[in-house]
């Protein structure tokens, strides 16, 4: 296993992504939308550093068969809990690979109305988009790796770890994904 992106430097970055959100959205009263399983320990450290009121749901996916190969196809495993129409909607994503995930959820999201729909990732891999994604704030552009760490798992484990490394042996190229079972 290879650190990638190191506890400080996360730590830093996520701090810096709260300040850039909070000066964008104060006065928003945003819905945060947190893609579990993967992005809860960078919503909620993100969060925490938000000045400004919101509220917090989830959303589940999966995109993933057996290992770490995309099936191609998103099921909505679990559904928002909040009316977003004419809210301001913050999706929080773990990484973004292929797009595929994220571009089901915003425009499944887009269909309900929102008074707009922002994109925050923690980690965007360096390669190239199946599909065009607007995304607003990025925390780190990784290379093509398979990555764990900081709620990122390989068949559910190294989501504890406080850091986002490669895991040995495991080559995101060609995989579609980042995900044992469940995507984001």
């Amino acid at each position: 296993m290879r650190v990638i992106v190191s506890e400080e430097k996360l730590k830093r970055r996520v701090e810096e992504l709260g300040e850039e959100i909070s000066a964008d959205f104060r006065g928003k009263d945003p819905i945060i939308v947190s893609i579990l399983r993967g992005g809860f320990i960078f919503t909620s450290d993100l969060v925490r550093l938000l000045d400004f009121p919101h509220e917090i749901d989830f959303v589940s996916v999966s995109s993933y068969g057996d290992g770490t190969s995309s099936s191609g196809v998103v099921r909505l495993l679990k559904d928002l809990n909040t009316n977003v129409r004419g809210r301001h909607l913050l999706l929080i994503d773990d990484i973004i690979d292929t797009g595929l995930t994220i571009d089901y959820l915003a425009k499944d999201l887009s269909l309900r109305s929102p008074a707009s729909l922002t994109i925050v990732a923690l980690l965007e891999k360096q390669i190239k988009r199946k599909f065009d994604l607007p995304t607003k704030y990025v925390g780190f552009r990784i290379p093509d790796t398979f990555v764990v760490g900081y709620g990122l798992d390989f068949n559910e484990k190294y989501r504890h770890l406080p850091f986002i490394a490669e895991l040995d042996g495991i080559e995101a190229k060609g995989t579609g994904g980042n995900k044992g079972v469940e995507s984001s």
